[in-house]
């Protein structure tokens, strides 16, 4: 399964000396990863993937949030290597690994 989308980056503040980056799937691409990969979903229904923005491609893994959208977590090199900011754009080319 391939998703693309156009979302923003967003700051997530576990602690008060640290903070993780994100970007979520609209809702939409959302629900249809949930219908399709519910049965390969692993621990916390988390779903594997191989993600690209800009030049930069990586593995990992999208996590379902309260919202019912999932996050996309953005690692410090991804973020520098592409020019990503808080608050700022991001296209996201998505290819879901399980399933």
């Amino acid at each position: 399964m391939h998703l693309r989308f156009e979302t923003h980056v967003y700051r997530w503040q576990a602690r008060q000396d640290a903070a993780w980056f994100f970007a979520d799937v609209p809702e939409e691409l959302s629900a249809e990863v949930r219908e399709v990969m519910q049965p390969f979903a692993g621990g916390f229904g988390a779903v594997r993937v191989q993600a690209t923005v800009g030049e930069t491609t990586w593995r990992t893994s999208i996590f379902p949030g309260s919202s019912g959208t999932y996050a996309l977590p953005l690692k410090r090199a991804v973020r520098e290597g592409e020019g990503l900011v808080e608050g700022g754009p991001v296209t996201v080319d998505l290819d879901i690994l399980d399933g």
